[in-house]
């Protein structure tokens, strides 16, 4: 069992809020690159899974993704993720290269972007995730991160 099961869901949620920002401080004052995973899942018609964090950009869609273990293989990851934070299934998963992002604390997040499709009916996990939707790539929320539309960009290229 995940210790933070055990907390409950809104003290978990507040204190990710309260220290998410002290974390990205200390990853920029130790100069920190840190490995990541972003999913770009789509289901079985086409539609895009988005996600909103209740602690990081809680007002704009972002793609499931999170922090890799050293050593995790990278579609792996992916899987965990989707799992963990939408209770979906990757499957047929790929990775799309990698995409460094020097942040504005100093630290860099070097992310791999994974694609694939999931199934299964998409749901917050009440914690790190408080809304999933699907949409179309064509027609995103405005609310959608600037991100999302580079991994998207990147998944159309190899695509062609």
């Amino acid at each position: 069992m995940n210790a933070t099961a055990l907390i409950p869901a809104p003290l978990h949620r507040w204190l990710l809020r309260v220290l998410q920002p002290w974390r990205l401080w200390l990853w920029g004052r130790l100069g920190r690159e840190v490995e990541g995973i972003m999913v770009l899942g789509f289901a079985a018609d086409g539609r895009l899974l988005l996600v909103r964090h209740s602690y990081h950009l809680p007002d704009q869609w972002l793609v499931p993704g999170g922090g890799r273990a050293a050593g995790e293989d990278i579609l792996t990851a992916a899987a965990r993720e989707i799992a963990e934070e939408t209770g979906c299934t990757l499957h047929n998963a790929r990775s799309l290269g990698q995409v460094r992002r020097r942040m504005p604390q100093g630290w860099t997040n070097r992310i791999e972007v994974v694609t694939g499709r999931i199934t299964g009916t998409p749901r917050a996990d009440g914690r790190e995730i408080v809304a999933v939707a699907l949409h179309a790539p064509d027609a995103l929320p405005a609310a959608t991160n600037g991100a999302v539309h580079a991994y998207l960009a990147l998944w159309q290229a190899s695509e062609r």
